[in-house]
């Protein structure tokens, strides 16, 4: 997990919301990935979708059925189902998404008892630290916004 925080630091320089994840097979890396949906003009650019299809690559096959993947945030919907379909054993994540976590905070896709695959799933490893870097990340947001409404403001003013 510390390599995904890590990850997520790269993504954060990039100005992308800092999520980095860790694909991981018989104790080595095989597959890593942060947030690039903003610079690759890519929606399906998340943390666990680059590191699952670098893994994938890795292994040379898209299932991943022994590896355990790291990521700092629960995964969205997209990406849990990415975790379904390349039948990832274990999903570890450290900080939940109360808005849009699909794996047991809102939806459970990634565990669903109907679907062909359930990933064995681990929350909230080294949740503290996962969250304070999103939280950092959005509340720095938040100001550059108001600080750029305000000079728009002030610049309408002159």
């Amino acid at each position: 997990m510390q390599h995904a925080l890590a990850l997520a630091d790269k993504a954060q320089q990039l100005g992308e919301i800092p999520v980095g994840a860790v694909v991981v097979l018989n104790d080595r890396i095989i597959g890593e990935g942060y947030n690039r949906s903003i610079c690759d003009h890519n929606a399906t650019g998340h943390a666990e979708m680059m590191a699952i299809t670098q893994a994938g690559r890795a292994v040379e096959n898209y299932r991943l059925v022994d590896a355990t993947l790291y990521v700092t945030l629960e995964p969205c919907p997209m990406c849990a189902g990415a975790i379904v379909h390349s039948r990832v054993k274990r999903l570890v994540y450290g900080a939940s998404d109360a808005k849009t976590g699909a794996a047991g905070s809102v939806f459970n896709i990634a565990a669903h008892p109907q679907l062909n695959h359930q990933a064995e799933i681990t929350a909230g490893v080294l949740a503290q630290q996962c969250s304070e870097q999103i939280s950092a990340f959005f509340k720095m947001r938040r100001a550059q916004h108001k600080a750029a409404k305000k000079a728009a403001k002030q610049q309408a003013e002159t």
